[in-house]
């Protein structure tokens, strides 16, 4: 008869509850019969999931900084190793592998996580998706900006199966862009990592905040730029730059005519005088020539606030009305400016050193719906940068979806191939 996993731990219950009135030679009998008994299932070292050999994912140390150079050239030394003994196998990605499936794939997703620093050689090989293979999917997923959810989809499988020779590449293309930015930047300042869609806010050479963002699309690209953040607007207008007055919202219009009222967009003439849609000809562009101007509130692109630096591309940083955005997986939806998510909570520490605005000056601003332009007593520097690979520590390897295809190799525009 075969047993089980739970038949075999409730006999092993019982038997134990007995030892207590057994001679003490039968109780050691009776352990080593249960130990030793061929009916116990492949579970050998699946009881407790412990971590890698490698270090933790999380880390403060800034993206910006002398020690990721120092942590991308030994990543470099390491993955230079792996390629020379062949790289590491490709995982089929025939079927959703999680925890507890058994199958002979899995024998190569533990040689693919152990080579990478993901599964302690100790684990050992098996075709069981136990809680070790479990912790080291979330650690490889975590390590490529993905959902860590254990579960091998087809963004995990994707990021996976990325050969080590790209990987490689990637991290010694990157190298170049990290060499050139890692001097002082500043005590405080703020920088966006557009292939990560992720902010962070640095301060004393450590990451204070970390924010998710939205970056601009494939076609609408976020710019790179150096700058000084100088102005924070609380309840602002939204000026409709003329590429979105062109592309989205003449289009809108044309299909619901009450498109500009509902959003509470004026039009503004020379002057600053309001025309009326009505007057407008939307058949053609005549539209672009005026300024389309939203109200501030709750609906207003912006929402709360805009985080303003002077810069050639007219970019700026907001907070955003449709907060359901940040849950997405590939955050490219804007059109080149950057939203943040808990914006407020950035907004606090840049306004940190000017006289009379803490938190909860700034919420009641927010709460007078008042547009109230603050000027920093002292401006903090912002990057807007391109870092699709980085290492934080041993074994910390950092690659990102190169979404604008900067990095060279059509392998790492993950997101467009799927």
């Amino acid at each position: 008869m075969k047993t089980d996993r739970r038949t075999f731990l409730v006999g092993a219950g019982l038997a134990a509850a007995s030892l207590s009135t057994a001679p003490a030679r039968a109780q050691q009998d009776v352990i080593r019969d249960l130990i030793l008994s061929p009916k116990r299932g492949a579970w050998d070292d699946q009881f407790d999931a412990r971590a890698s050999d490698g270090e933790k994912v999380a880390s403060n140390l800034p993206i910006l900084s002398p020690q990721t150079v120092g942590h991308v050239e030994q990543a470099i030394a390491q993955y230079s190793a792996v390629v020379s003994r062949g790289g590491w196998p490709m995982v089929p990605a025939t079927k959703k592998l999680r925890l507890g499936v058994v199958d002979r794939d899995v024998e190569a997703l533990r040689r693919r996580l152990m080579i990478s620093g993901d599964l302690a050689q100790s684990a050992g090989m098996s075709s069981a998706f136990d809680t070790y293979v479990d912790t080291a999917v979330k650690r490889f997923q975590t390590r490529h900006g993905l959902p860590a959810d254990g579960v091998l989809g087809r963004y995990t499988f994707a990021a996976m199966n990325v050969s080590a020779p790209v990987r490689l590449g990637q991290l010694e293309t990157n190298i170049v862009r990290l060499r050139s930015m890692s001097g002082f930047l500043g005590d405080r300042y703020v920088m966006v990592n557009i292939p990560a869609a992720q902010i962070e806010a640095v301060e004393n050479s450590r990451v204070v905040l970390r924010h998710t963002a939205i970056v601009g699309k494939i076609d609408r690209q976020t710019p790179i730029l150096n700058s000084k953040i100088n102005e924070v607007i609380v309840n602002p207008y939204w000026n409709a730059p003329v590429s979105i007055v062109r592309r989205d919202i003449i289009p809108l219009v044309r299909k619901n005519p009450n498109y500009l009222a509902e959003n509470s967009i004026r039009i503004l003439g020379p002057g600053g005088t309001e025309v009326d849609p009505a007057t407008i000809d939307w058949s053609t562009e005549e539209a672009t020539k005026l300024r389309f101007r939203q109200d501030p509130g709750k609906i207003n692109a912006m929402a709360s606030v805009k985080i303003n630096f002077p810069n050639p591309h007219a970019v700026y940083m907001h907070d955003t009305p449709q907060q359901g955005l940040f849950n997405k997986l590939m955050r490219f939806d804007s059109s080149g400016c950057v939203r943040v998510q808990n914006v407020r909570d950035l907004v606090t520490w840049l306004l940190r050193d000017t006289d009379g605005w803490n938190r909860q000056r700034f919420e009641q601003t927010i709460k007078t719906g008042e547009s109230t332009p603050v000027a920093l007593a002292a401006p903090v520097p912002v990057y807007f940068t391109y870092v699709s690979a980085w290492s934080t520590g041993d074994q910390v390897v950092h690659f990102r979806d190169d979404i604008y295809g900067r990095d060279g190799v059509d392998e790492l525009m993950i997101s467009s191939a799927l």
